[in-house]
């Protein structure tokens, strides 16, 4: 039999009504909304379903949506027995799958990322930091890119997300000094994110050290399920590790695509991906064509993968 994995995503997947119309048919999605309001102290229900994208896209609300949304959309899934054998997020997506996993309580994920939210946002004033996703060029070269861009400033690979799909970040002119270099190696488009801060990437430690402030308040239970991680895309199953390896993760490289390719060869074959949107949908049919990849984030998506899971 293979394996199983749920995996959720990270920020830039959010939008105005995600997760609704599961919390009004399934009674324990919707708790997961009342849960979130409660732990943060304000209607964050009535910003997902009936707000607006602006309010949305600031990163202090964008984080806790995204994850509220993600640990809602996965209750069917739990309530009808339905368990998974490896579970991962791309950066935020990292908390709900520690959610999913049994590490961190709920209550204390949604908390914690909001507050991881203001800390990235803090670390770079607006306009000095930049993100920019290079596609079509292989990884050595955009490393070596960021390498040569770096005399301009700060510029460092970000994200891995799968192959010919690379996000770098860094300070602005040093990402654009990237971009031109990328493109003058053959990368089919270089093109700035329209992203508030420069995620994953050196500049953003300070963010790092703020929340091992925060980190060090919660309690961190046992592992039920191994969380494959960003940073060294290996299984954690130790809940020691975790702090460091959450705190690493909002200043150094997300490696989604070994990340993906550390539960292929644990044997996985279905990947459910949980939460808004379908990016790591993509992510995974780039990596590995042949593997069963479905998603969960309205009823028609849960009913399809239901039916698809029963067989």
């Amino acid at each position: 039999m293979g394996k199983l994995a749920f995996i959720f995503p990270g920020q830039g997947a959010q939008y105005v009504g995600m997760g609704k119309d599961i919390a009004a048919q399934y009674k324990s999605a919707d708790a997961i909304f009342d849960e979130a309001a409660e732990a943060l102290g304000f209607d964050i229900k009535e910003m997902i379903f009936n707000g607006d994208d602006e309010t949305l896209k600031i990163t202090e609300n964008t984080q806790p949506t995204i994850v509220t949304t993600s640990v809602a959309c996965m209750q069917p899934l739990l309530e009808k027995g339905i368990k998974p054998d490896f579970v991962a997020g791309l950066s935020l997506g990292e908390y709900a799958a520690h959610v999913a996993a049994g590490t961190i309580s709920f209550k204390d994920a949604v908390a914690l990322v909001r507050k991881r939210g203001k800390f990235m946002q803090e670390a770079v004033p607006v306009g000095v930091g930049a993100m920019s996703a290079i596609i079509g060029l292989d990884n050595d070269s955009v490393i070596e890119s960021c390498k040569e861009a770096s005399a301009v400033g700060v510029c460092e690979p970000a994200n891995f997300n799968c192959p010919g799909q690379l996000a770098i970040a860094g300070e602005v002119a040093a990402v654009e000094k990237a971009n031109e270099l990328c493109k003058a190696k053959g990368a089919k488009r270089a093109m700035m994110l329209p992203v508030s801060a420069p995620f994953h990437c050196s500049l953003l430690k300070p963010a790092g050290e703020k929340l091992a402030a925060e980190l060090e308040k919660i309690t961190l239970n046992d592992i039920k399920v191994p969380v494959v991680v960003n940073v060294t895309a290996q299984c954690v199953t130790n809940r020691d590790e975790v702090k460091t390896t959450l705190i690493n993760q909002v200043s150094n490289s997300v490696l989604w695509e070994n990340c993906v390719k550390t539960m292929l060869e644990q044997g996985v074959d279905t990947f459910v991906e949980i939460g808004p949107g379908k990016v790591l949908s993509g992510f995974v049919k780039k990596i590995n064509k042949d593997v069963k990849v479905l998603n969960v984030e309205n009823l028609d998506s849960l009913n399809a993968t239901l039916e698809e899971l029963s067989k």
